[in-house]
């Protein structure tokens, strides 16, 4: 009976695992590009969805991230984007005033500013990470199970600490006092 010959060999690529005992300079160097074409191609569909409505990149992580956590403080949000208050700013303030995020005191601490999407800032963040899932899950669909727990294993490795913090704060439960 003939061996299922996996579709990574069908194509001329090895299997993912299989020769990489010692990472070589050109292994290395391919996984940096592949990095570089899928963000590019990843953020393709969103980048044009934002270009018509005269946003960028920065607006779709702020949408992104507040839509994650409703109620994050601005705190948190300057900590996982990595950025200054004033970069914040330049972003979450047309947000703001163009109605797709509200921001309201803190509960228990009235300085903090709590911020959440609006129905229409809620819309375009769906129309966005729709766009983003329906290319991660054809990825996804064409490397199989295997794969995926693979790459997130190795997107986790790329994390420094902080990165890994972050991640770990979305993953927990929501903020107090969200709804």
């Amino acid at each position: 009976m003939p061996r299922a010959v996996p579709a990574e060999e069908a194509r001329g690529t090895p299997p993912a695992g299989r020769n990489l005992l010692f990472l070589r300079e050109e292994e290395l160097r391919l996984a940096q590009d592949l990095l570089f074409f899928g963000y590019r191609d990843f953020t393709a569909g969103a980048d044009a969805i934002l270009a018509d409505l005269g946003m960028g990149r920065a607006h779709h992580r702020v949408l992104h991230f507040v839509g994650r956590r409703p109620g994050i403080t601005v705190g948190e949000l300057l900590g996982i984007l990595a950025i200054t208050k004033q970069s914040l700013g330049r972003v979450l303030t047309p947000l703001i005033e163009d109605g797709y995020v509200t921001q309201a005191p803190g509960q228990s601490d009235r300085r903090q500013r709590l911020l959440s999407l609006t129905e229409k800032g809620a819309a375009l963040e769906r129309r966005l990470y729709e766009r983003q899932r329906d290319t991660v899950m054809a990825a996804y669909r064409e490397a199989g199970p295997q794969a995926v727990e693979g790459f997130r294993r190795v997107m986790r490795g790329l994390m420094g600490p902080d990165a890994r913090a972050a991640l770990a704060r979305l993953e927990a439960a929501p903020p107090e006092g969200t709804p």
